[in-house]
């Protein structure tokens, strides 16, 4: 029996069980591919402070069999971290870095190599480019999973490469397999969409298997701030971690330990936890035992500690988000609510939700979900996802739309949740759902109700405009008559009386030539628009193309149109009062 036990390679492991990363199926694997592929792509234009632009690729072959190709104009990879990041599992720079980022396990891009060459055979061809004046490399290779290592098939260096990479740098990453393609929810073309909204500062080119060209043109011409790296903090390591840390540190002292594996931990915070474990903060690292590291764990839950900060954190913002949506869903009413950071298992996080409604928006459907997780888009999973069942428990009745019990609202409505963190807590290693932590859907939840309370008083001043417009047109139509025969009867002159009538019921229903501004309040002349950023109001009758003046100071007022349906007029009493 002792002779049969073996070493089991993390890659041939995955090879066995890839439903784990999200190859459970063709159709599936193909948007998996193209996401990891995208994903890795934004990052690196990002860190090197590129605006992406990118190129997707998505060329039918056979019936079943495709090739995939995603071209950035990032920094390009260096010739010896090739075979590394494309033919190793488990290998990247972002799993040790308390830092927001897309990538985090370094699983993606090898296992769609890896699943491309299981399922047709066919090694992954990458190109890549570290500058203009540097040749381009072209790197064919193969991964061995057995040994979790790539080998290299072919090499080839190419003096000129600027049809490719006219920027002067970039990589370009080709995969042939197996899958399977149609358009609709959870596709490759839904996947691009909902990335365009969360990132408008990229340009995405998307070259579809039915030869169909379609552009995500860049909304933003501004890179999201850089992220800081941030160190752990006390209050979210285990006892198990703690140990391990005094074993590997290189301080001498608990003192200096404290202040250099921590943060928010300074010479008074660190006194303190020493002095509540019975030991001082000069005291040797290699004379803590296990009981003494028992006590410091003890003492760091009762100390009162600084969050951790939040400058690991970029999120979208309301502008950004705004303008995404603006961009990419034809509706009439838009809300957007930042959460100020907070932290989970010593973990900062921040929560961004925005709204649309009205419009084009099918109305006789659930509400849409849009979840994302530093933003990307989450396609899969939604019923498991913390995003989803904070929408759910929103409470939408309170705003004034039709909710059933344990399900989304019904109505024109679109809800995009985000989830900013350094360590998004992911359910599978397929990152396709959000673990459900009581922290998280809390503020998920405050969120969504702050943009609710935005839709109700919008919803609630245009149905109230709407009333007034048709009593308008009820006693409009019975004026001229009116007027007629009070001149029959005593004489007046009948376009007088007419024009009294008219301006007495406008000034009665005056509330229908209100003007909303972008807060969903009446628009006062001398006051313009409100200081909200968090909300605009588009007039879908003059076409999408209202909201373009987002982010400019003086941009006029999206004028609400009134409705003109009938409604039940409760009758008034036949008795006049004396004196009238």
């Amino acid at each position: 029996m002792a002779s049969r036990q073996r070493e089991i390679s993390v890659s041939e492991f995955f090879a066995k069980n890839r439903h784990l990363l999200g190859f459970d199926n063709p159709r599936k694997a193909m948007l998996t591919t193209v996401k990891e592929a995208v994903d890795n792509a934004l990052d690196a234009c990002e860190e090197a402070n590129i605006l992406p632009d990118l190129f997707v690729e998505v060329l039918q072959l056979a019936d079943t069999r495709f090739r995939i190709t995603i071209r950035d104009n990032g920094p390009g990879i260096v010739r010896k971290q090739i075979e590394n990041i494309f033919g190793k599992l488990l290998y990247g720079s972002k799993f040790h870095r308390l830092k927001m980022s897309r990538g985090q396990q370094g699983i993606g891009i090898s296992a769609a190599g890896m699943y491309g060459l299981m399922t047709t055979g066919q090694p992954v061809v990458i190109t890549t480019k570290t500058g203009k004046r540097k040749p381009s490399h072209e790197v064919v290779l193969k991964m061995d999973t057995s040994k979790n290592r790539a080998d290299v098939v072919s090499e080839t260096e190419m003096p000129d490469a600027d049809t490719l990479f006219p920027s002067g740098s970039g990589t370009q990453v080709a995969i042939e397999l197996e899958g399977k393609y149609l358009k609709g929810r959870q596709s490759i073309d839904e996947y691009l969409e909902q990335t365009a909204i969360a990132n408008p500062h990229a340009a995405i080119t998307y070259l579809n298997p039915l030869n169909e060209r379609v552009e995500f043109p860049r909304a933003v011409d501004e890179l999201p701030p850089e992220p800081t790296e941030i160190k752990p903090h006390p209050k979210g390591i285990e006892l198990g971690t703690l140990i391990q840390m005094l074993e590997r540190t290189k301080s001498t002292q608990l003192g200096a330990f404290f202040k250099n594996e921590f943060c928010r931990v300074g010479p008074n915070v660190a006194k303190q936890i020493c002095r509540l474990a019975d030991l001082t903060d000069r005291t040797w690292i290699k004379q803590v035992e296990h009981k003494d590291a028992e006590k410091l764990y003890s003492a760091i839950q009762k100390v009162k500690i600084m969050s951790p900060p939040t400058n690991c954190l970029v999120p979208i913002g309301s502008k950004a988000l705004l303008a995404g949506l603006l961009k990419e869903v034809e509706a009439e009413f838009f809300a957007a609510a930042c959460r100020p950071p907070t932290v989970y298992r010593g973990n900062p996080f921040q929560i961004e939700v925005g709204i649309a409604y009205g419009g084009s928006l099918p109305g006789d459907d659930l509400a849409r979900v849009l979840r994302f997780a530093n933003r990307v888009p989450l396609l899969y999973q939604q019923s498991a996802c913390c995003s989803f069942k904070a929408a759910i428990e929103a409470s939408w009745k309170n705003y004034g739309l039709t909710q059933s019990r344990s399900s989304l609202p019904s109505g024109p409505l679109v809800v995009m949740i985000h989830m900013a963190s350094v360590w998004v807590p992911f359910t599978s290693e397929s990152k396709e759902a959000i673990a459900d932590y009581d922290e998280i859907r809390k503020e998920m939840k405050l969120a969504l109700q702050e943009c609710g309370r935005k839709l109700g008083t919008y919803l609630r001043r245009r149905m109230r405009m709407k009333r007034e417009s048709q009593r308008r047109d009820v006693f409009a139509r019975y004026i001229g008559e009116i007027a007629r025969s009070c001149e029959s009867i005593t004489g007046s002159d009948a376009g007088a009386v007419y024009q009294a009538l008219l301006r007495t019921a406008e000034s009665k229903t005056a509330v229908a030539d209100n003007v909303l501004d972008d807060e969903g309040k009446v628009l006062q002349e001398e006051t313009g628009f409100s200081k909200d950023d968090g909300v605009v109001i588009r007039d879908v009758s003059t076409g999408p193309d209202l909201g373009e003046g987002l982010f400019e100071d003086d941009h006029p007022p999206a004028k609400q149109a009134a409705s003109s349906r009938s409604r039940k007029k409760k009758p008034r009493s036949a008795t006049a009062k004396p004196g009238k």
